[in-house]
């Protein structure tokens, strides 16, 4: 009985369903976050009578055919690439993406890593780094006398001295575009890396080449929709009961079957 077997494979979508849910929900205070969304395909159809068969008895031909489904199976889960809402934090290093883009940073490893969480942070030796450590590209240290620090939409950042009156440039950050964001490998940590869906990426100074612009003192907050969330959830936790039902039902089909004298 194919039944069992399909039923098992719509549990198991709605399953994945309520993991992707979940994750969205746990990351609905996570700075610069977008939702994710599974998506699903059928599997194979099993060609009883194929459509446009020539019966046997008189020639015509079959209009529709007999095509059983075979069940369903996840296809991608993708990013929504809604911007959140830019929240005033008042950090000198906290800057919020106003439109597309990415900052680049510099892994451990050498390799390049991009992110739009703009909560920087001041290193002990004075570069502006994230979160976790990583400098952000290109390098900007801070001098050590500076007062306080002004970030303008283009990225140029200044530093103001107490003993000065003008405004010293230390540098200007730039932000990385890619034609297939979606194509982009998320590794945690608001972190993502280039890979060959997404393609290389196009730096560029915020403003240009359609990117966004910075806006100090701002952080991105997540684009995740807690009420859309919960809709999702209670959708899929009744395409998951009802997967239930149908095994049940085939076993109880089963076991009438195996009871006939």
């Amino acid at each position: 009985m194919r039944a069992l077997q399909i039923a098992a494979t719509g549990m198991s979508a709605q399953q994945m369903r309520v993991e992707v849910i979940s994750n969205n929900l746990a990351n609905m205070s996570t700075t610069g976050y977008n939702a994710r969304r599974a998506e699903f395909a059928d599997l194979h159809y099993e060609q009883a009578t194929r459509p446009g068969t020539i019966t046997a008895n008189d020639g015509t031909i079959v209009p529709t055919g007999v095509q059983l489904g075979l069940g369903v199976r996840p296809s991608a889960v993708t990013v929504n690439l809604a911007q959140g809402s830019l929240s005033a934090s008042g950090g000198d290093l906290d800057l919020a993406i106003d439109g597309i883009g990415y900052i680049e940073v510099t892994l451990p490893s050498g390799i390049s890593a991009y992110t739009r969480d703009g909560a920087l942070k001041r290193s002990p030796d004075g570069l502006i780094v994230t979160s976790d450590g990583y400098p952000v590209v290109p390098g900007i240290t801070i001098p050590s006398d500076a007062r306080t620090l002004a970030i303008n939409a283009a990225g140029e950042v200044y530093a103001y001295f107490t003993d000065r009156v003008e405004p010293e440039l230390l540098g200007q950050f730039t932000l990385a575009g890619f034609s297939n964001e979606k194509g982009l490998e998320a590794i945690g940590s608001n972190l993502f890396l280039e890979t060959t869906a997404s393609g290389p990426s196009l730096v560029s100074a915020p403003g240009e080449n359609g990117l966004g612009t910075l806006r100090q003192g701002y952080l991105e907050e997540s684009s995740v929709d807690p009420v859309r969330e919960i809709t999702e959830l209670i959708k899929a936790q009744r395409g998951y009961e009802m997967n239930a039902k149908v095994i049940t039902a085939a076993d109880q089909m089963l076991g009438a079957t195996t009871q006939v004298r």
